[in-house]
């Protein structure tokens, strides 16, 4: 099976991409691109973690020509409900005037335990 030809997958080099076998982004012809989770292994608190992550899928939304104005939804997992008000800080800072939809979600845990969040992003650039 074949995926259709209009369908775009964005790589970030990432060394799990090739493991796991999965795109960092995929941007459909009717404008949405989807960002796959995105983490920070420098590791860092969980504003930190938040800020490189949200960085991370900058970096993706920007090789498929949108920004962070774009954004239409997040979605941040944590594993420590201790750590909304830092990753709500984070969120706050980098999306206040965008406004997307948004949740914030507790887990268990990570591939790699010094991560404690991890976030996707979806945006919009209208259809092609």
């Amino acid at each position: 099976m074949s995926a259709p030809d209009d369908v775009r997958r964005i790589s970030s080099g990432g060394p799990y991409e090739d493991v796991i076998g999965y795109s960092r982004a995929v941007q459909l012809p009717n404008g949405l691109v989807l960002v796959s989770g995105c983490t920070a292994a420098d590791g860092g608190g969980p504003y930190e973690q938040a800020i490189t992550a949200f960085g991370v899928a900058f970096k993706a939304l920007e090789q498929a020509g949108l920004g962070p104005e774009h954004v239409v939804r997040t979605r941040m997992y944590l594993t420590h409900a201790r750590d909304v008000d830092d990753v709500g800080r984070a969120h706050k800072e980098l999306f206040d005037a965008v406004r997307p939809a948004a949740s914030m979600i507790i887990v268990s845990g990570f591939v790699d335990p010094s991560m404690v969040v991890e976030v996707e992003v979806e945006a919009y650039g209208g259809a092609a």
